[in-house]
């Protein structure tokens, strides 16, 4: 099957959302499609977007400029997108984020909508119901069950449109793959987390968890100069140590050589934090890591306490330090746990099954979320 993605980001970025774009894409084609990326134009600094992202396949990414017209310029890229797909040769399916370019393109070919944030704003609102009573529209996917439902209650009555949730997933990784040289005390403890430092996302725990574990080192991958030039700041503990931003074909480098991995997720997270599955909890379970992880509600869709992780109240810093400890000090404890996570990723979580789920049976009946 021909398949243009829309997407409605950079190519390539530092933003979880096109990682997600592009490893969909990579299963895909694996899946033995033809697909085509269409998104906004990126930049890479050595220039090969499919080494950054360590892509298996060299699928076609295809660069759409917004023109700087006030108002209308989203408007006019995704007619440019359409007349692109007119011009090289419409797809048998559409797929993707891209909201407007979804529109723009919705008599082409059957589409299926990858709900990835609920509309903000009334015109935003009013472009979403609109796309859902598209006639080619076969599905609207949803990463998380939260999403799912919020979704479900802002659907206009009349949408009969099939309904999907399918969370991200994560490519499986070979367990003797390079390894990254870590700053820190020959023989500590280390610690990752991979993200955007932010306090929604647990960054003021992190240090404060670094302050009464000093016998640990903490290592925070993820962020932009200025993301990590702001914590870094508010940081007094000697033993946190600040990588930035990493390429994602890199991440792997970075899990392999933690002993122990956090997800601190905080009640008072943004929206899209509270309703979206972290990318890098889904690489935790790839590389069967030991997580200690907040009992927040978008979490728990994919950790379940003792099984594959241990889950903390997110703002109680004692009940962190004490899990930590556990796992620390409890070796049979950490392998058990990594075996969990590692077989909850292999059964359910990787990308290649998030494709076939999302694209099985279509075109299929209506059918109630599930």
């Amino acid at each position: 099957m021909r398949i243009a993605y829309l997407h409605d980001g950079s190519i390539p970025t530092d933003r979880a959302a096109g990682v997600r774009a592009v490893r969909m894409c990579d299963a895909l084609v694996d899946a033995g499609h033809q697909v085509v990326l269409y998104a906004r134009a990126g930049s890479v600094p050595d220039g090969d977007l499919y080494a950054y992202y360590g892509t298996r396949n060299r699928f076609e990414v295809r660069p759409v400029a917004q023109p700087a017209v006030p108002l209308l310029g989203p408007w006019l890229r995704a007619l440019r997108v359409r007349a692109e797909l007119r011009l090289r040769a419409v797809p048998d399916l559409l797929y993707g984020d891209d909201r407007l370019a979804l529109l723009a393109c919705s008599g082409l070919a059957p589409m299926v909508h990858e709900a990835d944030r609920l509309p903000a704003g009334r015109l935003d609102r009013a472009l979403e119901h609109r796309l859902l009573r598209r006639r080619r529209l076969r599905r609207v996917v949803a990463g998380s069950h939260a999403l799912a439902e919020e979704l479900l209650r802002s659907l206009p009555p009349s949408t009969r449109t099939d309904r999907l949730t399918a969370l991200p997933g994560a490519d499986p990784v070979p367990a003797d793959g390079p390894v990254a040289q870590l700053p820190g005390r020959e023989g500590a403890v280390r610690i990752g987390w991979i993200g955007r430092p932010s306090t929604g996302r647990g960054t003021g725990l992190l240090l404060a968890l670094a302050e009464r574990l000093p016998e640990a080192d903490f290592h925070l991958v993820g962020g932009t100069e200025a993301e990590v030039r702001h914590w870094r700041d508010r940081c007094r503990s000697a033993n946190v140590h600040f990588h930035g931003h990493r390429p994602p074909s890199r991440i792997a480098h970075y899990l392999r050589a933690f002993d122990l991995v956090l997800a601190p997720h905080q009640q008072h997270a943004d929206g899209a934090a509270r309703r979206t599955v972290p990318t890098g909890l889904l690489e935790y379970l790839a590389h069967g890591r030991a997580v200690v992880a907040s009992d927040h509600p978008v979490l728990r869709e994919l950790l379940t306490d003792e099984v594959n992780s241990l889950l903390c109240p997110p703002d109680s810093v004692e009940d962190w330090v004490k899990a930590i400890r556990r796992l620390t000090e409890d070796q049979e404890l950490r392998e058990r746990l990594a075996t969990g996570a590692l077989r909850q990723h292999l059964t359910h979580h990787t990308w290649h099954a998030r494709a076939a789920r999302v694209l099985d049976g279509l075109p299929a009946d209506h059918r109630p979320w599930r």
